[in-house]
């Protein structure tokens, strides 16, 4: 094996210093095949079975047996030519190869040859052998939908094992664009090694419980990158830098801007308060709360500096015009009064929860977000799936599950807006934008409030920075996300504390 050879990197999404591009598939294959015309044949599956027989030796590199689950295509082919070096390094290799031999492309069949000359032995089928790693090289970029017969109980038969899983640039069974499972099993590895591209099916939806830890390896296409349109952007911690600015030494609260948030309807106080709470600890100048329930409490002992308004939107709708205003957080079916002003009158709004519901239900308030949208009046709607389902009219959340992309995308088109489609891999997209998926958080987050601390923290950002409205919205769910800390911690992270981790490390 080279040992000039680097190891590939390990992505460590809770803390990216940079952004990365996204390639789908199509975008993937033309880099390949502009990497792959000015070297000798086979090049490239040679660096990739190099790359992931590096990585084995490192995950597990006391593993004496490794089985290696080939598919009939070119990622059977990696498999094969991983499967070589790990037999060179001393290992017992034995390959199950699923599917027709006779039908694997040539470099498949190549390296299936150089991997049988250096003693691998290779069995056709799935049958089971003791191994202590089992490498996942069974369905590439090609697979379009769910794994059926055999190539479905090989699947099975990796997820069977009990040690570490190495999937082959994604996790079989996983749609590399979306981030769906093609069918109703698809491999958990414990460690995926994404080879030539990052995809982006690997970083929403499911796929971040099927890829485990992330690794990449370009196998030297990275020059490449730069000639392909790239489908989205994970984001960095490079991607906030232009959100938190220093403030100067001689600026007042009335330089960081007014924040309104209207929400709270009865028996859902807590959600407007937490969202202020998040507000001021993200920067705002000064924060009102206008709750909808008349008899809220007008005073938070934990954040004294917030300011009870009640009815501000209906009494002073002008105060509107130079603030920030994030509505509908515990807003209920009452919230609805307060959109036709908040939509017409709000200089930079944030549109959350029951606000979102009710301009899905009402083209009227559908027909102000679009004139405040042709006023070059700035609003994000942060909808989590079901939330969007609606908003898009079908109402249905698996819909915008199967492409969480796609699904944003279009919202963001429709209503004119930015738009944070929540979950696992948040995705953010405006029109004219190359969309973002979020690597920050886990499900630490899964917890009630968490949703309306993201609210009040992007419209404290926002209204203390004076950034975009995508630039803001980036920054906003990347540090909500990194707050929650690491995915391995079990205990659900409670709203409040997670504005006090925010506050602690804004950055």
């Amino acid at each position: 094996m080279d040992s000039a050879a680097k190891l590939p990197v390990l992505l460590d999404l809770a803390a990216l210093p940079q952004g990365w591009p996204l390639f789908d598939s199509a975008a993937s294959r033309a880099v390949e095949r502009e990497a792959a015309a000015p070297v000798p044949a086979h090049t490239l599956m040679q660096r990739a079975g190099l790359g992931v027989a590096r990585l084995a030796l490192a995950i597990a590199p006391h593993a004496r047996r490794i089985r290696v689950a080939a598919g009939p295509g070119n990622n059977g082919g990696d498999g094969f030519e991983a499967a070589m070096h790990l037999q060179r390094a001393g290992k017992q290799v034995q390959v199950n190869l699923v599917g027709d031999p006779g039908r694997q492309p040539r470099d498949a069949s190549a390296s299936r040859e150089r991997a049988r000359e250096a003693g691998v032995t290779i069995v056709e089928g799935d049958a089971a052998c003791e191994a202590d790693l089992v490498v996942d090289a069974l369905l590439g970029l090609g697979a379009a939908r769910a794994p059926q017969g055999e190539l479905r109980e090989a699947i099975a038969g990796v997820n069977r094992h009990c040690g570490p899983r190495l999937a082959v640039d994604l996790p079989s069974g996983l749609c590399a664009d979306t981030g769906r499972r093609l069918g109703d099993v698809a491999v958990q590895a414990s460690h995926t090694l994404c080879l030539l591209t990052l995809k982006p099916g690997l970083l929403t939806a499911d796929g971040r419980d099927c890829c485990g830890e992330l690794w990449l390896d370009p196998i030297g296409c990275a020059a490449q990158w730069a000639h392909q349109a790239a489908r989205a952007r994970l984001l960095g911690a490079d991607d906030i830098a232009a959100t938190r600015p220093l403030r100067a030494h001689a600026s007042h609260k009335g330089r960081y801007g007014d924040l309104l948030v209207i929400g709270g309807a009865p028996g859902m106080a807590g959600a407007a308060w937490l969202a202020a709470r998040a507000g001021l600890a993200a920067g705002a100048g000064r924060v009102f709360i206008a709750p909808l329930d008349p008899a809220s409490a007008g005073f938070d002992t934990t954040a004294p500096e917030l300011m009870l308004r009640p009815d501000l939107w209906r009494t002073q709708p002008q105060a509107l015009e130079a603030s920030t205003v994030v509505c509908g957080c515990g807003g209920a079916s009452v919230v609805r009064d307060a959109l036709p002003t908040v939509l017409s009158r709000s200089a930079r709004l944030v549109l959350d929860a029951d606000a979102l519901n009710a301009v899905a239900a009402d083209g009227a308030l559908q027909s102000l977000l679009h004139a405040r949208a042709a006023r070059g009046r700035p609003t994000v709607l942060t909808p989590h799936p079901l939330e969007a389902a609606r908003l898009a009219g079908h109402g249905d959340a698996a819909v915008v599950q199967a492409d969480r992309l796609v699904a944003a995308e279009l919202l963001a088109a429709r209503y004119e807006a930015v738009v944070v489609l929540k979950g696992s891999g948040s995705v953010i997209a405006a029109p004219g934008r190359v969309s973002a998926i979020n690597p920050t958080g886990n499900a630490r987050l899964a917890s009630a409030g968490t949703g309306d601390v993201l609210a009040g923290w992007l419209a404290g950002l926002w209204s203390a920075s004076g950034a975009e409205a995508f630039d803001v919205a980036c920054a906003a769910v990347w540090q909500h996300g990194a707050a929650a800390g690491r995915a391995d911690q079990a205990t659900p992270l409670r709203a409040g504390a997670l504005i006090e981790r925010l506050a602690a490390t804004p950055d």
